[in-house]
């Protein structure tokens, strides 16, 4: 089976051919095409997204389907996100999915962009390895989100941050420190050579010893911005010396502070759900510190843990497509009429059995 994948729920315009089934899976080809225009604002400009969007998304679908060396209509299905997202850039994708599926008698199905970054972990480890049931978090720009996946397809929300995500959190902090966008990387690399206890930046546990399970960045965000005005940033330290390690020490003490609060976080679900395996996907889980956390701790508890390479941890095509060949074998699609859902919490996933 031959599928084109779609993925515009951002601000990275993506597409990929897959072939197989959900058990064996070959990735023919996968591209994404970042968004440069939003650097100048230092973060995503929803209308600016949706048109770079219509600029890039024609472009971006030829390539990978003369990459993978296929044609049009040799096409079994195409997979495209319908939400959650922004909703001008889920319509750009959508409306092309829809319509290619609909001009060459295909079906189309609609994948949910969560659901989507944990069948990263399926298509790069293989069926057995990322089997449910287990936990899985999802962290990035956009969201943060626990959740037990019974099989495939099919999840319950254990928590979610209640305002900002954790990648947004670091985007705005990189902001703050004059470091670009996006931030998340740059902050990483600048806390490798900063003390993680520099700077006590508070956490919002939100009644973790209860067993709450939902997340909260804005306090932490407020906070190293009051203790950058207190230090007088950008004007001091002067010294370029010590403001390097200024710059570190703050990077690392911010980085530990939610590498704190999402391992911790995690391991209570994990705990609540009784489950003993744990997926962790999305921009945020290519954080270098995160990662080594969530191993040592994985390890201690005698979990298994899979996080996908990096380049499947942010934004693709070719998680979107894993998640719709897991649909495909079970029968399940789309209609054509398929909407952009925008709002995790309006997700119902729209499925029908048979092709339309």
């Amino acid at each position: 089976m031959l599928v084109l994948a779609i993925e515009t729920s951002c601000d990275d315009t993506c597409a990929a051919v897959l072939a197989g089934e959900a058990g064996t899976v070959t990735l023919l080809s996968n591209l994404v095409s970042s968004q440069l225009i939003h650097e100048e604002y230092e973060g995503i400009v929803p209308e600016l997204a949706s048109r770079e969007h219509l600029r890039l998304i024609g472009p971006v679908v030829s390539r990978v389907l003369e990459q993978a060396g296929v044609d049009l209509p040799a096409l079994d299905a195409v997979a495209v996100t319908s939400g959650p997202g922004l909703i001008g850039s889920l319509l750009v994708g959508l409306s092309l999915g829809k319509a290619l599926a609909y001009g060459l008698g295909i079906p189309v199905i609609g994948i949910n962009h969560i659901e989507g970054h944990l069948a990263a972990a399926a298509l790069e480890f293989g069926a057995d390895r990322a089997r449910p049931p287990f936990v899985g978090l999802v962290a990035s720009g956009g969201h943060t989100e626990i959740m037990l996946v019974s099989e495939w397809g099919r999840w319950s929300l254990l928590g979610a941050t209640r305002d900002d995500a954790a990648g947004e959190a670091f985007d705005k902090v990189a902001k703050l420190l004059g470091m670009g966008f996006p931030g998340g990387a740059a902050i990483s690399k600048a806390a490798r050579a900063g003390n993680p206890e520099a700077y006590a930046f508070p956490r919002a546990w939100l009644d973790l010893d209860g067993g709450g399970l939902d997340l909260s960045f804005s306090g932490l965000k407020t906070s190293v911005k009051l203790f950058l005005d207190e230090q007088d940033w950008p004007e001091r330290p002067a010294d370029p010396v010590q403001r390097a390690r200024f710059v570190a020490d703050v990077a690392a003490s911010f980085e530990e502070a939610v590498v704190d609060v999402l391992s911790r976080k995690l391991w209570k679900a994990v705990e609540k759900a009784g489950a003993s395996r744990v997926v962790v996907a999305g921009g945020v889980a290519a954080n270098r510190a995160l990662r080594q956390r969530l191993v040592e701790g994985a390890a201690e508890r005698g979990l298994e843990l899979e996080i996908p390479s990096p380049p499947l941890c942010g934004d693709n095509a070719a998680m979107i497509g894993m998640a719709a060949l897991q649909r495909l074998q079970r029968g399940e699609c789309s209609s054509y009429d398929l909407a952009a859902i925008p709002n995790l919490d309006d997700w119902t996933g729209h499925y029908q059995q048979t092709a339309p």
